[in-house]
């Protein structure tokens, strides 16, 4: 079939009627080809047609359970149709968005929305993305002090751009990217390693997931508020990275909310922000630190993004904020969270692999580890002999080949489970996940069967990769 564009038209669904079953290939062949080489082998390379809500639909009519939320940018779910009819009506009112040299009312109604959900904050920088909010982050701690110095928490995650790449605990990503900035890693919840380098006077500040993405490990009961007291004593800053913690995800609408006095000097958030639509990224901060950035008119571009601040992201955000509130969002991630939790925490005591459940909200951890028997520990220790995490790999695909759900492994070399499912998910959905949760731990723990199986595969995959 002819390719409309090659026609001298554009028809979007001319294209995709035209040239969608290419996806694969196409994206082999242009994009990063490890991709589909790695979906074709765990068997995720799945053709979707649709999406709404916490669902997707195959050609067939299969419909799916998303835990995954986009790695949390659909809060909302797919289309929430106030977002979609925003769009609509920002893109309809023809704005003069971006000319550069004038101010346009939807980033200051955006940023006075954003602010009144963290009220001792004064400030915020709009660009495109978490990684961008992070680097802006970054930037604004070490001239606000003045120091080069930015601390942060062993295997933690904050973009992958140069700068959030230096405060990256992961080994994985950061090799072959050297040199990097000035930054040191000290351990989650331990106050004597941040004093430590403190003291060294030349700490601009420290980054901080409230919750950890990786591992789904939370920062210790008291560790937020003692840090930033230690950091404000040696004039340093406290960075909260809130990019898939923030707006609703773990039960409020920060996560560093859920510790009584901590207030950061810097907020980092996106992700949920976008509607799932229009990329977006926010820095919040403190007036002293903006104003030290922005200090006289000739530094008024000192830090820009040629996107930030465009009307279709401070549209959906506006819009992703107003569906918040009117649907209480929080509330029902705090509920539904505790619910799924609860639940798949009173599954432990039945099955050996499974170690522990944590997290909070629905940001949910499950984490699995050497089992008792002696068949299941030698079939676990031949699985860890060839590569850490591929038993977590070996329950994220059944979900998804039999059960039709989503789900992730939650870092490398890591056996626990990811669940940040889209925050507008119910009972129904709880039920759905438990139910096949439980029928892929019986199959595990019977001993044999198609999961062992595939098991063997990822075995000689991982070993042939070494």
């Amino acid at each position: 079939m002819t390719d409309p564009v090659e026609k001298g038209e554009f028809d979007l669904g001319a294209l995709l009627a035209a040239r969608g079953a290419e996806r694969y290939e196409l994206h082999t062949k242009y994009l990063n080809h490890q991709l589909p080489r790695m979906l074709h082998t765990i068997g995720f390379d799945k053709v979707y047609e649709r999406a709404e809500g916490a669902h997707f639909w195959d050609a067939d009519g299969n419909d799916y359970l998303d835990m995954l939320a986009g790695f949390g940018v659909m809060g909302l779910g797919r289309h929430h149709p106030v977002v979609r009819k925003t769009l609509h009506d920002v893109l309809d009112a023809s704005l003069a968005d971006l000319t550069r040299f004038d101010c346009q009312p939807l980033p200051g109604l955006l940023a006075e929305r954003l602010l009144a959900h963290s009220p001792h904050l004064d400030r915020v920088f709009f660009g495109n993305s978490g990684t961008e909010a992070v680097e802006t982050a970054l930037k604004f701690a070490r001239y606000a002090t003045g120091r080069p110095r930015i601390l942060y928490c062993s295997h933690a995650f904050h973009g992958l751009t140069t700068g959030s790449l230096s405060v990256n605990g992961e080994d994985g990503f950061r090799d072959g990217f050297a040199p990097l900035l000035p930054d040191t890693a000290v351990p989650l919840g331990d106050l004597d390693a941040l004093a430590r380098e403190l003291k060294k006077g030349d700490v601009a500040g420290l980054i901080v997931e409230p919750i950890q993405g990786k591992g789904v490990h939370e920062a210790p009961p008291g560790y937020l508020r003692a840090a930033q007291e230690l950091l404000h004593r040696h004039k340093a800053l406290l960075i909260a990275d809130e990019v898939q913690t923030g707006l609703g995800r773990t039960g409020d609408f920060y996560a560093y909310q859920h510790e009584e006095g901590v207030e950061p000097d810097l907020v980092c958030v996106a992700k949920a922000l976008s509607g799932g639509y229009v990329p977006v990224g926010a820095t919040l901060g403190k007036d002293w630190i903006f104003k030290k950035v922005y200090s006289s008119m000739d530094r008024v571009l000192v830090h820009s993004a040629s996107f930030g601040s465009n009307a279709q992201a401070m549209a959906a955000g506006l819009a992703v904020l107003s569906v918040m509130e009117n649907e209480q969002i929080v509330a029902n991630a705090r509920a539904t969270g505790e619910q799924l939790k609860s639940r798949l925490a009173a599954l432990i005591d039945k099955y050996e692999l499974l170690s522990d459940v944590r997290g909070r909200g629905l940001m949910i951890g499950i984490e699995f580890g050497r089992p008792k028997s002696l068949k299941l520990r030698s079939r676990w220790t031949m699985l860890q002999a060839a590569r850490k995490g591929l038993f977590a790999q070996m329950v994220v695909v059944p979900l998804l080949q039999r059960h039709r759900i989503l789900t992730q492994v939650s870092g490398d070399h890591l056996e626990v489970i990811k669940l940040i499912p889209p925050l507008i998910i119910g009972e129904r959905d709880v039920d759905r996940f438990v139910e096949a949760f439980t029928a892929v731990m019986e199959d595990a723990h019977s001993g044999g069967g198609l999961m062992w199986d595939f098991g063997k595969t990822l075995v000689k995959q991982a070993v042939a990769n070494r």
